[in-house]
């Protein structure tokens, strides 16, 4: 069927709402009826042939006392579904009274089988049956979705025209709720987008055969269905023939039914049995596929949404033992993933990336939408940074898309694709590629919510063409793994005090009581106090706090009490040549020859920065502006979120070329009381030369 007359059938039910339930419902509400009424007219056009056949088996299986029907009644209405009532609603059509129409409808719903209850139970379409029957509108809604303009049924509607008649009214009934749409709903355009990521680097390598399509937030599982299309017909392009099973989950119900039903009408029931969802189906806290691994995995799960239930009903974070997310790497056997109860995005990763297929040549490709928190949040050590290390270290990130702003609905934050794989190609081995898609795109002519732009396809085509090449232009950079890490570390100074024995260490005891009746020495006066005095022949080593002395006369190594308002901490790049020491020799010790830092507080970190990467000042910008660029300069700056560029600067703290190219020395400067609590620490010494 033609795509206008597509779009017709959609207008006609469209148009169901506004003639029966306009003084009934407020707009937002239609599709609470609408949607679950459309199924309920496609399933009952589709199991019409074979009625009497099922009502026939019902029969046979009762008499015979057999209590497990499904596939028996399943196999006689050849479908996936079927409906055992003895009314289909054409018989409801000609009822009279409301009360016995009430009765006969109900009954008929409560006919059909258990995959079919799960969808309108979830749709909780028997809620609004007292209210249609009270105000007259029951019968009018059925003769409406019977109405000889319009046929649901195979013969003038094939599935897969259904399925898109079914997700056009999706589509329109979540611009009417724009303010929550973005919750479950992808534009098309970024689910595109994503599928091409996945598949486009392995188009030539897909053999025939069977792939299993997973996405761990499916909403109404637009990014499932695409990915399917997409699979096959770059198969087909290639003359392979594939099947494939659609894997989901989703823990709102509404949505959960949508997603089910939409399978259901695409003929696809097999599909729709392996949806899980509801309420009680939480991703993070009930996994429904732990034993899966999949070959494609898609899903833009929830930004900053708050998962403390799950992690309550997982243990806390102290009694977290699922393997998702406390995993062995870096040689610690308890590994923790476990993010910040206020946000759990980064987990629908971490449970995809343990879905991983590991015995096929193609192993697994995945693609994640984030928001930016996802590229930086969490410090050296918490989940989120570790996250990033668990990928990273494995090799398992390809490339991450820095998309428009404005692209969904119920939000204008920058968003980002993260495209993953455990089988990376050997060019790309070691290696990770920024794109900066933030200006391609066409505007829309209305705005949909928030959202006032799309991707169009030479847009889609660009980014692809960008990944695909993999080289080094103005919106694609190259990096090596090793740049998005980094140690941290906490670097000490000794406390100083005046009339102490410069000889003798002093117990923590006698140092806290000579702390309290003595006064601390501000800056450089005072004698260090000793805390411990090491055996001879220990080697000095002042940089990890071994120093050389005299004590009665004699060379001795020891080790002082660190002064607590002295304490900094310093972030070194993985990439620093001659690592944590050079760093130190260069970037503290000539503003404090006493400093040390403690090898035990040494952590590994990782984070991606856009900002350092495509920032540009604002002369750069307006020349580009200029040029027909962008005048706003790099994809966080939009967000005018100076907390970002500070971030990005602090592995580049010893980089003064660095600072006068960007312009952002006006950061250094002004950041001297947030890093440190006294201008005596090395830091605050550095941004004071700064």
């Amino acid at each position: 069927m033609e795509q206008g007359q597509l779009n017709w059938v959609a207008n006609f039910i469209w148009g169901i709402a506004d003639d029966v339930l306009r003084d009934l419902y407020v707009r937002g509400k239609y599709r609470d009826v609408i949607l679950p009424m459309t199924v309920l007219r496609r399933l009952d056009a589709v199991l019409e042939p074979t009625k009497q056949a099922v009502l026939e088996m019902k029969t046979s299986l009762d008499k015979a006392g057999i209590t497990n029907q499904d596939q028996a009644l399943r196999q006689a209405a050849g479908q996936a579904f079927y409906n055992t009532s003895k009314f289909t609603l054409r018989d409801l059509k000609a009822r009279a009274s409301q009360q016995q129409l009430k009765a006969d409808f109900e009954e008929y719903l409560d006919g059909f089988s258990p995959n079919v209850q799960d969808i309108l139970d979830n749709f909780e379409f028997r809620h609004q049956i007292p209210r249609l029957s009270k105000a007259d509108a029951l019968g009018t809604l059925i003769e409406k979705f019977l109405s000889p303009d319009v046929d649901l049924s195979p013969r003038g509607l094939d599935n897969h025209g259904m399925g898109t008649v079914f997700e056009e009214l999706v589509r329109r009934f979540n611009e009417e709720n724009n303010e929550e749409a973005g919750e479950h709903w992808t534009p098309r355009d970024a689910v595109k987008l994503m599928a091409k990521l996945i598949f486009l680097p392995v188009a030539d390598r897909i053999e025939s055969g069977t792939y299993l399509l997973y996405d761990g937030a499916c909403g109404t599982g637009g990014m499932l269905t695409v990915a399917e299309e997409t699979l096959k017909q770059l198969a087909a392009e290639h003359g392979k023939q594939v099947a494939t099973h659609l894997y989901g989950q989703e823990i709102n119900a509404e949505t959960y039914a949508i997603c089910k039903a939409d399978l259901l009408l695409k003929g696809e029931g097999d599909a729709a049995d392996n949806i899980i969802g509801g309420p009680a189906h939480s991703t993070l806290a009930n996994d429904a596929f732990p034993s899966r691994e999949f070959d494609f995995m898609l899903s833009n799960p929830p930004y900053g949404k708050s998962w403390k239930g799950d992690l309550e009903r997982m243990g806390g974070k102290d009694g977290m033992k699922d393997p998702r997310f406390v995993i062995e790497h870096a040689g610690d056997a308890e590994y923790s993933l476990v993010t910040r109860s206020s946000d759990g995005q980064m987990l629908f990763l971490a449970n995809m990336l343990s879905k991983m297929k590991q015995g096929t040549a193609l192993g697994s490709r995945v693609a994640e939408v984030h928001n930016g928190s996802s590229l930086f949040t969490g410090d050296a050590g918490q989940g989120e940074s570790n996250i990033r290390r668990w990928v990273i270290e494995n090799d398992w990130l390809e490339a991450i898309v820095a998309l428009p702003l404005n692209m969904f609905y119920n939000t204008g934050i920058a968003t980002y694709i993260w495209v993953i794989t455990n089988r990376k190609p050997e060019h790309r081995k070691g290696r990770v590629q920024l794109i900066d898609a933030t200006q391609w795109f066409k505007p829309l002519r209305k705005n949909l919510g928030k959202k006032n732009c799309e991707l169009g396809d030479e847009d889609i085509q660009r980014i692809c063409d960008t990944f695909l090449e993999f080289e080094e232009t103005g919106q694609s950079k190259i990096f090596p793994n090793a740049a998005f890490g980094y140690w941290k570390l906490t670097v000490e100074r000794p406390l100083r005090l005046e009339g102490i024995d410069p000889e003798r260490a002093y117990s923590p005891k006698e140092i806290k009581a000579l702390k309290e009746s003595r006064a601390e020495a501000s800056g450089e006066g005072g004698l260090p106090v000793i805390r411990k005095i090491h055996k001879k022949g220990t080697t000095p080593d002042p940089l990890r706090g071994l120093f050389s002395t005299t004590i009665g006369g004699k060379p001795a190594v020891v080790e002082y009490e660190p002064d607590p308002d002295l304490r900094d901490t310093e972030q070194v790049s993985l990439l620093e040549e001659g690592g944590i020491d050079a760093f130190l020799s260069r970037e503290v010790l000539p503003h404090a020859t006493d400093a040390w830092y403690v090898p035990d507080s040494v952590k590994t970190g990782y984070e991606v920065s856009f900002t350092r990467y495509f920032y540009k000042p604002q002369l750069q910008a307006a020349a580009d502006a200029d040029a027909g660029g962008d005048p706003r300069g790099y994809p966080g700056a939009r967000e005018g979120d100076r907390g970002a560029l500070e971030r990005d600067c602090r592995l580049t703290r010893g980089d003064t070329a660095w600072r006068m190219k960007s312009g952002l020395g006006w950061i250094r400067r002004s950041s001297r009381t947030r890093t440190s609590r006294s201008r005596s620490s090395p830091t605050a010494k550095r941004l004071v030369a700064c």
